[in-house]
């Protein structure tokens, strides 16, 4: 098994997470180039946006927080504002969005766990009355983050089978399978962040109890420090008081490494992926978590398959679902668009 984390790629999920008609080609720019596909990456605490080239190149990209209740739709349109001035007309070929879900693809409906007054939001059709004519897909974020760590890979061709794991202010997970991102039949494939890991545990807004998400993700980790007298601010004081080797953030790190080893010997013994990528603003707090991690796998591990079992840092960082999301769009081009004489 290799577990560490351009350009053919596209969603396996349901016709219906597609808005757009097979009439509605994708824009061609000026002097012979595609037009550029706009991705969306719709988080718990903040929106990013960028404008990808079909090389994969990123010629813009900006992002913005969720300042609170009811500050969605702004954000929606204010990233979006940002960056439009680099899309030639305007007009992209298309829009790839991954979304914290859980979603319904056929819907076009997100439901973030961490943005409340988001239930049943008709993010697809919203964003696609921006763009009319234009192919949006949506697919999970997590989902995006897997297949955007495929499709810029260098050895693509020799991963067959990629599991991504996104750990921020919540716990996601994706799978990348032959160069498709992997839907499931409902839409949801890879919330790893809500398999149980402790029935004893502590309820998960999901609804379940014990979730990944309830140890491992930023606010999880912030919440069980201050419980043990931390008086920290957010997850980033919390990864600095660890590398300084305050007990109670090295604690709740564990408690992290520990909830997320087990997740994944569960879910690699199901699936014996390829390549295992772990990414997001957690996870890049690096060590700090990735030690306690890969100290609980080599701990927990039973079968052979599993041990040695090393998830790799993404080769992205916080910008592999935005690759994920502009490959949802440029794996349908039509090949007239890839080949149109320069002007």
């Amino acid at each position: 098994m290799d577990t560490a984390g351009t350009t053919d790629a596209e969603y396996h999920g349901t016709p219906a997470g597609t808005t757009g008609t097979s009439a509605d080609a994708p824009a061609t720019a000026t002097r012979g180039r595609p037009a550029p596909a706009l991705a969306l990456d719709i988080g718990g605490t903040k929106f990013a946006a960028a404008v990808v080239e079909s090389d994969g190149t990123i010629t813009a990209r900006t992002e913005e927080p969720l300042t609170g209740p009811g500050s969605a739709p702004m954000a929606l349109r204010t990233v979006i504002a940002r960056v439009l001035d680099r899309v030639p007309g305007g007009l992209p070929c298309g829009v790839g969005i991954g979304s914290a879900g859980p979603l319904d693809p056929i819907a076009g409906t997100v439901s973030p766990v961490n943005i409340p007054d988001w239930r049943d939001h008709p993010l697809r059709d919203e964003v696609a009355a921006m763009f009319p004519g234009r192919p949006v897909r949506l697919a999970g974020d997590g989902q995006c983050m897997a297949l955007g760590e495929w499709w810029r890979a260098p050895d693509r061709d020799r991963v067959r089978s990629l599991l991504g794991v996104v750990v921020s202010t919540g716990v996601g997970g994706g799978l990348a399978l032959d160069g498709r991102a992997h839907a499931g039949s409902s839409g949801n494939a890879g919330h790893i962040g809500h398999t149980v890991v402790d029935p004893a545990g502590e309820p998960c807004p999901c609804g379940a109890t014990g979730c990944v998400e309830t140890v491992a993700s930023g606010p999880s980790m912030v919440r069980r420090a201050r419980a043990a007298g931390w008086s920290g601010a957010d997850a980033r004081e919390l990864a600095a008081a660890a590398r300084a080797g305050d007990p109670r953030a090295l604690a709740a790190f564990d408690g992290a490494g520990r909830a997320l080893a087990l997740a994944l010997l569960n879910t690699v013994a199901v699936l014996d992926p390829d390549r295992v990528v772990i990414g997001g603003g957690v996870a890049a707090a690096g060590g700090v978590l990735m030690d306690p991690l890969y100290r609980w796998l080599d701990e927990l591990a039973g079968l052979p398959f599993l041990r040695g079992l090393r998830p790799l840092p993404t080769a992205l960082g916080r910008d592999a679902g935005l690759y994920g999301a502009a490959a949802l769009i440029h794996r349908d081009r039509p090949a007239a668009s890839l080949t149109a004489p320069d002007a």
